[in-house]
């Protein structure tokens, strides 16, 4: 019979990126002690921990070192090695499991799961050389994307491949290895839900979020999405089945492709915090973060209720590289905005830096007024509703 681990106890996170910082501010909420693993030893979560093993997320023993000093273990990063989360689970809970972290870590793997299980996708062929993708490319047709099965984020690792020609080059621009070619859809528009499932079974979802991305990174998010009551239904129902069937204990975030001819499609899983979802620090009665603190502690979920409508845009590294810093004092004028900063020290082209989140009487109000305050920072997001 599972425990409450209840606040008091110390938390281990493997990752200290910001999703790491902001599960840790949650958890500090609510009372836990905070560890955390990172390579960086400046991570965007190092000044909000009690303690850091800066380390690799390969390194098995580091793992076991954080374990052995935690009362439970969750993770910010679908980047661990399989063994390092096994290891760490002879010495503390560690939630996710290393199976389930196994299996999405591979899209190809992944892919192959959500089919094998029902779980509706679109057309795709798993290929590990370039003359696979030429064949695959020609049965499936020449409007596909390429993704390498395992690494890459926000775009990283994939291609678009819109003429066959193009197959023996994008096949080493995604560094060769083995790839998941999905066939390109008619999208209507992009949709994320989050499920909650604690260790006794008790399960959470929240309503679907309504993303749109920019370079195959997201731009802005609205939750909840304006989308029907029937999409909601089918989007809802798909997150609860992924969570009993993947035996989940924590949070999952389900990627979703609404197509123009009405089906929805299983793009992918992160079982962690996700981008999509940062809005629900204002807009729910309880954020993302504090729910991935009380599924892993096997704590009652939180109430997924949307107190306000809320909108986020992300603010990434291109702002900070002009020849004055961001204005954030004019994007902090207008009502509703509020401002989050990661911590990080490093700005780069396209690098998530922090986000600007409002609220509104009507999710799309709440995307105006993010509109307005990105503006006022000099940025111009596409930020039209998708027909």
């Amino acid at each position: 019979m599972n425990r409450p681990i209840l606040p008091g106890t110390t938390l281990g996170i493997l990752g200290g990126g910001q999703l790491g910082r902001m599960t840790a501010l949650a958890a500090r909420t609510l009372g836990y002690q905070v560890h955390a693993l990172d390579p960086d030893p400046d991570c965007a979560a190092r000044p909000v921990l009690d303690r850091l093993v800066s380390a690799s997320f390969q390194d098995v023993d580091a793992a076991v070192e954080l374990a052995s000093r935690c009362d439970v273990v969750t993770l910010e990063i679908e980047t661990i090695a399989v063994n390092a989360l096994e290891a760490a689970a002879k010495v503390a809970p560690v939630r996710p499991s290393a199976q389930v972290m196994g299996m999405v870590q591979d899209r190809g793997i992944q892919k192959a799961w959500l089919s094998k299980n029902g779980f509706p996708v679109g057309p795709f062929r798993e290929v590990a050389s370039a003359v696979e993708l030429g064949a695959a490319v020609a049965q499936m047709g020449a409007s596909c994307f390429i993704k390498a099965c395992r690494g890459g984020y926000d775009g990283r690792g994939q291609a678009e491949l819109l003429d066959l020609a193009e197959a023996e080059q994008l096949w080493s621009q995604i560094g060769g290895g083995r790839a998941v070619v999905e066939q390109a859809l008619d999208l209507q528009a992009e949709l994320s839900v989050l499920v909650a499932r604690s260790p006794s079974g008790k399960l959470a979802v929240y309503p679907p979020a309504l993303n749109h991305h920019r370079n195959r990174i997201l731009e802005w998010s609205l939750l909840p999405g304006p989308i029907s009551a029937s999409v909601t239904g089918q989007a809802v129902q798909i997150a609860l089945d992924l969570a009993v069937g993947l035996r989940l204990e924590g949070i999952l975030v389900v990627e979703l492709f609404l197509l123009r001819d009405g089906r929805l499609l299983v793009n992918e899983l992160a079982p962690r915090p996700h981008n999509s979802y940062h809005a629900s620090e204002v807009a729910c009665a309880t954020s993302q973060f504090e729910q991935a603190v009380r599924a892993v502690c096997d704590l009652p979920l939180g109430s997924v209720e949307i107190v306000r409508p809320a909108a986020i845009v992300n603010l990434l590294g291109d702002l900070w590289l002009r020849d004055a810093p961001p204005p954030f004092e004019a994007a902090l004028e207008v009502p509703g905005v509020r401002l989050h900063l990661y911590g990080k020290r490093v700005a780069r082209p396209g690098r998530k830096m922090g986000h600007l989140s409002a609220t509104g009487r009507t999710p799309e109000e709440a995307l105006a007024a993010a509109k307005l305050a990105m503006a006022r920072l000099g940025g111009q997001p596409s930020l039209p509703l998708p027909g």
